[in-house]
């Protein structure tokens, strides 16, 4: 705080402050309380609202558990509710988009800080940059028209005689995972390419002439170094993918179901806005508990994701 009032000035600062505790207040912490209290009010017409049935109940988290359905994966056959399935698949899935987020991310980011050339940086940023001119939505329809059936996947991997007939690429999560993964990727690539360009070149230079392979100046080098803008990547992939409602909805099979599908379903479909927020708590406060212990996991602390 003294640093700011000195640079900006007592005034500044103070607006600065004050309008930080604005957003946190109005954008973050009421609508989340608001969110939680409507969880836990049961769903009744408008003339019952407020009267003897409007009491706070657990009921609206308890559906989570109703409807079991039985799956087989690895030969095991056991019954799990619907949603808990949904939920724990949407957090799989998730996980599995963030690692190939984090496949794509580290080469390119690695080329763009230690190798590629100061003045071809700015086009490669641009080049990056283009997808985001364009809505998420177009985005989604464009992956949606190129993976359909008789889309132009399709028809090329036919001319190279890669494939010998038509393949329906939108099944199961596949389309999902793949519009998550062109979606979010570029937040993973910034604060990987962040984390790498503060690392000293001679670090690496030292360890290349005392014969250290590729693979260890990575290892034990350059992933260490790079580890707290690993981290904050993870952290927004994972809680965008968990949280994405557009590309589920569009590159959805008719046997995927994302658990943000399953809250719009109880909001749009059932109209029951408070078992819906009761979902959306879940979900928030579930994706919340994965990131810490992953971040306990890999003892990263948030102050290293903030930087």
């Amino acid at each position: 705080m003294s640093n700011m009032i000195r640079r900006y000035g007592a005034s500044l600062t103070l607006l600065i402050c004050l309008l930080t505790a604005f957003w946190l207040l109005m954008l973050v912490i009421v609508p989340n309380i608001t969110l939680l209290e409507s969880s836990f009010r049961p769903y009744l017409p408008v003339t019952e609202i407020g009267g003897p049935k409007d009491i706070y109940t657990a009921a609206n988290y308890m559906k989570v558990f109703n409807g079991a359905i039985e799956v087989s994966p690895f030969g095991f056959t056991f019954q799990i509710p619907v949603h808990v399935l949904t939920f724990s698949l949407t957090l799989f899935y998730s996980v599995v988009v963030t690692l190939i987020c984090f496949a794509l991310a580290y080469p390119l980011a690695y080329f763009m800080a230690k190798i590629l050339n100061a003045r071809s940086l700015p086009t490669m940023f641009l080049l990056l940059f283009v997808p985001l001119w364009v809505s998420e939505v177009l985005r989604a329809f464009a992956w949606w028209m190129i993976l359909a059936l008789k889309g132009p996947l399709s028809w090329v991997l036919l001319q190279l005689h890669l494939i010998d007939h038509e393949v329906r690429w939108i099944v199961g999560y596949n389309g999902v995972m793949i519009g998550l993964v062109y979606t979010y990727v570029l937040f993973m690539i910034f604060p990987v390419y962040n984390a790498i360009s503060s690392l000293d070149s001679n670090q690496i230079e030292a360890a290349e002439d005392l014969g250290a392979p590729w693979w260890r100046i990575h290892w034990r080098i350059v992933l260490p170094h790079a580890k707290p803008g690993i981290a904050s990547g993870a952290v927004m992939v994972f809680m965008l993918s968990a949280g994405s409602l557009l590309v589920p909805s569009i590159l959805g099979s008719t046997t995927s179901q994302w658990f943000t599908q399953t809250i719009q379903q109880w909001m749009l479909d059932a109209l029951d806005w408070n078992t819906a927020a009761a979902y959306a708590f879940l979900l928030l406060l579930m994706c919340t508990l994965f990131v810490s212990l992953v971040m306990k996991i890999f003892r990263v602390k948030l102050s290293d994701i903030a930087n």
